[in-house]
Formats: structure tokens, sequence, C-alpha cells
């Protein structure tokens, strides 16, 4: 009997250990973040630069520690900027990779194709790049919305764009030259909102597709109307093909278009001919607080790019902030259930401090914008390089911009 006796202790002892050492593994278990974007194709620059940032704030919180005690592991899906490609990546990051949560989408209509799959299974999504002002109300009809976004939305970018052209720089007569995507459709509607409210209306507005290398028709047509300035909504190849086009007809009026004017491929690409074009930036390469100063230093130590140039500053800082916000909130939530980190996200306890802002209490239930009216500032192409377009923003720029719901428009920077 004693011997029997010792056996099962044994025995049982044996299972305990057994269960212990499952619970501890399964505790270690990673936490997987999907990120979706372009790393390929015409709007790789965009997509490599917030792929990169996302990188280099995962890899900071994992050395600190991770998040639970748990390391984050990111699950990386190219979506080559096409719809159906990013349909399939959302259901393979649900189904089979059982992600926490999403960082990413650069393309509007990738975002808005791809989102209702995480919508429906109750993951969150943080936009760090997509801009379209629908992305985070596309679902603001139903009591749970697990999309959020810490980027400049068309609807504070067009106005701004607006007020540079209209009220700074006093152009009366405006072209619209959009991209067909989504991202160009929507954003020129916005466009023509913001110039209704000043009372403008464009003298022209055309339209082109993705990979068209020439602009001349739209050009042409802008031009014989008059336009004394081309307001822009498309990404960088299609940008420089417009600054090409210009300079082949010896037609330059100012370019002042969304914040894809800072894309490398439009700068390279256009070269001499996109000297001088303007456009929002929610960051600007320069070291002008600590926190910057601090990314900008590893990002390039990291990466190396090329001419020691950010592709795309813009998605780098705001890919690496999105990790930072979502990493808050699963702490905060101490859960990986997706309804848990929404009601986090929503009620965020501790500020967090990123490379584009201070995020405090940067969503809420019916708001899932981080970035506000006054946050972005103008950037313009100087030497190859997106540089401050207004001397007192650069002065004030180590003053930080939080977030104001009050603010409407951008505030007016005299030269």
């Amino acid at each position: 009997m004693n011997i029997r006796f010792t056996k099962l202790v044994a025995q049982m002892a044996l299972a305990t250990a057994s269960m212990v050492a499952a619970g501890s593994a399964t505790a270690a278990d990673p936490i997987k973040i999907g990120v979706a974007g372009p790393f390929t194709g015409g709007s790789s620059s965009m997509g490599v630069s917030m792929r990169d940032g996302v990188r280099l704030a995962t890899d900071e919180i994992n050395k600190s520690g991770g998040v639970m005690g748990r390391q984050l592991q990111l699950i990386e899906r190219d979506d080559e900027a096409k719809n159906e490609r990013g349909v399939q990546i959302a259901q393979e990051l649900i189904n089979k990779e059982k992600v926490t949560a999403v960082v990413g989408y650069i393309n509007t209509g990738v975002a808005l194709a791809s989102q209702r799959f995480f919508q429906e299974a109750k993951i969150p999504v943080m936009n760090n790049v997509a801009t379209g002002s629908i992305v985070t109300q596309q679902f603001k009809d139903q009591p749970e919305n697990y999309i959020f976004r810490n980027a400049a939305a068309d609807n504070i970018q067009a106005p701004m764009i607006v007020e540079e052209a209209i009220t700074r720089r006093g152009f009366k007569k405006v072209a619209i030259l959009a991209d067909s995507t989504n991202y160009g459709q929507l954003g020129r509607e916005d466009l023509e909102k913001a110039l209704a409210v000043k009372g403008v209306k464009a003298v022209t507005i055309e339209k082109f597709n993705i990979k068209d290398v020439d602009m001349t028709a739209q050009l042409l047509k802008a031009k014989e109307a008059g336009a004394e300035v081309v307001l822009t909504y498309a990404i960088g190849p299609e940008l420089a093909q417009i600054a090409n086009g210009m300079t082949k007809l010896g037609w330059k009026v100012p370019m002042i278009g969304s914040w894809t004017l800072s894309m490398a491929n439009y700068i390279d690409n256009a070269g001499p001919g996109g000297e001088g074009s303007r456009m929002p930036q929610t960051f600007i390469q320069e070291p002008t607080t600590p926190k910057r100063q601090s990314f900008i230093i590893s990002y390039l130590k990291t990466f190396n790019p090329k001419n020691a140039r950010i592709d795309s500053p813009v998605s780098a800082a705001q890919g690496y902030d999105s990790v930072y916000l979502l990493a808050a909130a699963i702490k905060q939530a101490n859960s990986t259930d997706g309804s848990k980190i929404r009601m986090a996200l929503e009620d965020l306890k501790t500020p967090v401090e990123g490379v584009v802002t201070t995020y405090n209490k940067p969503f809420s239930a019916t708001d899932h914008e981080a970035i506000t009216a006054n946050i972005p500032v103008f950037g313009e192409v100087k030497g190859q390089r997106v540089v401050y377009a207004y001397p007192a923003d650069f002065q004030k720029a180590s003053e930080v911009r939080l977030k104001d719901t009050s603010a409407k428009a951008a505030p007016a920077v005299k030269k």
C-alpha cells in the first residue's frame, strides 16, 4: 500500500508540474500584432517606412520586458496597395494567425475593404497612415467601433491645403488634380467642400489613374483655365508626373497637396520640378524634441536609409507611435481580449509620449481620432528634403502640440 501511495503521490506531483509548466508556457506566448501595408509598388515608400517605425517601437518595448511579461510578435503582410489582397490578409491574420490587434493600412481603399473583418471579429485596428475621412466612421452606427487612427484625416488636411492656397498665399484660381482611387476621390471631395467654405470653386477638376505617366492633357486644361495653383490628392509616382509635366510644358505654378507630397518617390522623381511643393505634416525629420531626436537617431542607425533621409517620415513616426498606443491599451486592459483593449483605448489612463505628440486621452467612445487640426504643420520640399515651410512653426517645434478637439482649422502662420 505504501508503495502504491508513493507512486500515486509521484504521479500527481508530475502532473502538477506539467500543468504549471504548461501554464507558464502559455503565459509566455508572444502577443501577435498584425502589420498590413504596401511593402512593394508605388506606395512602398510609405509602407516600408511605416513598417520600420513599427519594428523600431516593438524592439524597444520587447527589450524593456514586453507587455504583461510577454513579447510582442509582428505578423507582417504586404497588401501591395490592392483591396483584394488586403481582404485576403485580413482573413489570414484573424483565422490563421489569431492576432490580438492590427496596425497599418496606408491606402484608404485597402483600409475600407479590409477592416470590416476585424470589426466583425472584435479585433482593434490602429490606422497609422490611411487618411480618408471615412476610415474611422465606417462603423459609427454600430454600438462598438474597433477602428482607431493616429494620422491626420483628410477632413483636417483639405481645409489646411485650402487655407494655405487661398488665405495665406492669395490664389484665386485653383485646379484640382486627384487620382482615381478611393484616396484621391474622397480627398478631392474634401477639397471641394473646403473651397466652398471660402466661396471658391475650382476652375477645373482633373482625374488620372495609378501608373499614368503623362499628365499633359490634365495640365493643359488647368493652364487654359487660368489656374494659379494646383491642389493635389495622389501618391508619389503620379505626383512626380504632374511636376515633370509642368516642366515639359514650361508652365510652373505652385503645387499644394495632401501629406503624400513628402514621399521620397515624389521628391526624387520630380527632382527640381518638385522644389517648393507644400503639404500638411504631422512629423518633419528634425530633432526638435528629445523624443524626436532619439527616434531619428535610432531609425537612421537601424535602417540606414539613403542620404540619411527617412523615405516617409510621417509614416515612420505614426507607425512607431501606433505600437506604443496599442501597448499602453493592452497593459491597461491586462488582457489580449479585443473588447477590453478597445475599452482601454477609449479611456487611456496614462499619457503616451510619442514622436508626433504626447497622447493624453487620445480617444473616447465617440472619438477614435488621435490627431486634431492644431497638430499638423506645413512642410515644403527644399533641397530634396521636407523642411518646415514656415520659420515660426520651426521655432515653436519644441513645444509639443497636444490634441485639441475644439481646433477646427490650421492656425494662421505668416511668413
